[in-house]
């Protein structure tokens, strides 16, 4: 029996190809292609060349379909969309519209933070502006401080935008000063328009306080320029009957005369200027609220009385119900009210200390002798002090006297004790001032 032959290389199949990968490799492209197929648009990397292939050769294969498999951009991802160039993660199909939106967007924001601005600084639709206000520019004042007093006066919604437009036209120089007639929320080129212009020369502005009475108001109409008796021409007038208001037997216009700023052709006479002034009382007294006066049973003119001591007797508006209900209180309690402004109203004297005599006087208008309100107002009141004494704060005190080293503030109390206490306490720092009011006011 011979021996038997070794096998041959052959002899378990065709002889292995050198290009060929081996099982190890067809394995892991296996899997490779695999996870691709399970989550499309992986950004895992491409799998290595097999050996005796270029990179190119390897990836130069057709798919099922067959499309290239290179994208527009060169490069290749599997079965999932086209890498962008440098390796970076694919964009989607939204990627260029999100963009625009994004840019729209910003355009949009941008455009109308440029419009607010442009509207602010030109106010194109400002115009002419609202309700009429006075303004006054003193002689030499800057742009810097006319500006301050127009937005103030509510003239420009804002003084730094007035004194850029100012500024940024050339015109500084060609502001005037003078007394005008403007409107509230002109716009700045209205507004510089008429500055520039300088005040009117054909009116005239008469100022007539609250709280002062037809005696004090004459010499203020003469000096602004009106023609004619003041004194005279509001003793009555034909534009308002005080018996309509409750005042059967009243002496004058007293009280009817309202307080403000009139604007006046020039060589306007007296009767004009009070017929302004009845018009105006007529108009504001419709706004305030009779309900409570009705309730305690005054008349119009009551409410005008106590209105005009409220109005000399307190120089803050918080204040002015207090004063008010300490009126109420007294009349009530059958008290004489004490108000000594009704005694300076009778001796006509203003500004001077009242005298032993004169706080004696024989008048009906001295509140200190006499019980109840005084015949008729001793001033013209503003609107705050009407709606005060017609509606008076609800409390139980009785008596106030002015603190010192305030400007016009006072001490309210509910008993004589506590008054005594108060008035010391005022009495002592006036005569540490030498008998000089003892209040701390601007000047």
């Amino acid at each position: 029996m011979s021996r038997p032959e070794p096998l041959r290389a052959d002899a378990l199949g065709p002889p292995a190809v050198p290009s060929a990968r081996s099982h190890r490799e067809r394995e892991e492209a296996r899997r490779e292609r695999a996870a691709r197929r399970a989550g499309r648009g992986s950004t895992a990397a491409p799998p290595r060349p097999a050996p005796g292939r270029s990179s190119v050769d390897s990836e130069r294969t057709v798919p099922r379909d067959g499309r290239s498999v290179f994208g527009r951009g060169g490069g290749f991802d599997g079965d999932g969309p086209p890498r962008r160039p440098g390796g970076g993660p694919p964009r989607g199909p939204g990627y260029g519209t999100r963009r625009r939106r994004v840019a729209l967007a910003a355009a949009v924001v941008g455009g109308l933070v440029l419009l607010w601005v442009l509207v602010g600084f030109w106010a194109p639709f400002a115009g002419e502006g609202g309700d009429r206000v006075r303004v006054r520019v003193l002689q030499g004042a800057g742009v810097s401080q006319i500006a301050d007093i127009l937005d103030e006066r509510g003239v420009v919604a804002s003084a730094a935008v007035f004194s850029l437009r100012v500024r940024l036209s050339g015109r500084g120089e060609d502001l005037k000063p003078g007394t005008y007639t403007l409107r509230r929320g002109m716009s700045y080129g209205t507004a510089i328009d008429a500055l520039a212009a300088g005040p009117a020369r054909n009116v005239l502005y008469v100022t007539v306080p609250e709280g002062r009475s037809r005696s004090e108001v004459a010499p203020l109409v003469r000096q602004a320029g009106v023609s004619g008796s003041y004194t005279h021409a509001s003793k009555s007038s034909s534009r308002l009957d005080p018996g309509d208001y409750g005042a059967e037997s009243a002496d004058g216009l007293e009280g009817f005369l309202f307080p403000s700023t009139y604007e006046l052709p020039r060589g306007a006479s007296a009767e004009a200027l009070v017929n302004r002034q009845l018009d105006a009382f007529k108009r504001e007294f419709r706004k305030v609220d009779m309900g409570e006066a009705r309730r305690r049973n005054l008349s119009p003119y009551e409410v005008l009385v106590i209105a005009s001591m409220v109005e000399r007797e307190a120089q803050l508006d918080r204040e002015r119900p207090l004063v008010a209900g300490v009126i109420y209180n007294r009349i009530e309690k059958g008290e004489p009210l004490g108000i000594d402004a009704t005694i300076r109203y009778a001796t006509r004297n203003w500004d001077r200390p009242l005298t032993q005599s004169q706080l004696a006087t024989p008048s009906p208008y001295n509140t200190r002798t006499n019980s109840g309100l005084p015949p008729g107002p001793i001033s013209n009141p503003g609107l705050e002090s009407i709606q005060a004494a017609a509606k008076p704060a609800q409390t139980d005190y009785m008596f106030y006297v002015v603190k010192p080293n305030t400007c016009g503030e006072h001490a309210f109390s509910r008993t004589i004790a506590a008054f005594n206490r108060d008035s010391q306490t005022y009495n002592s720092e006036r005569a540490a001032r030498g008998g000089e009011s003892p209040t701390d006011c601007p000047r």
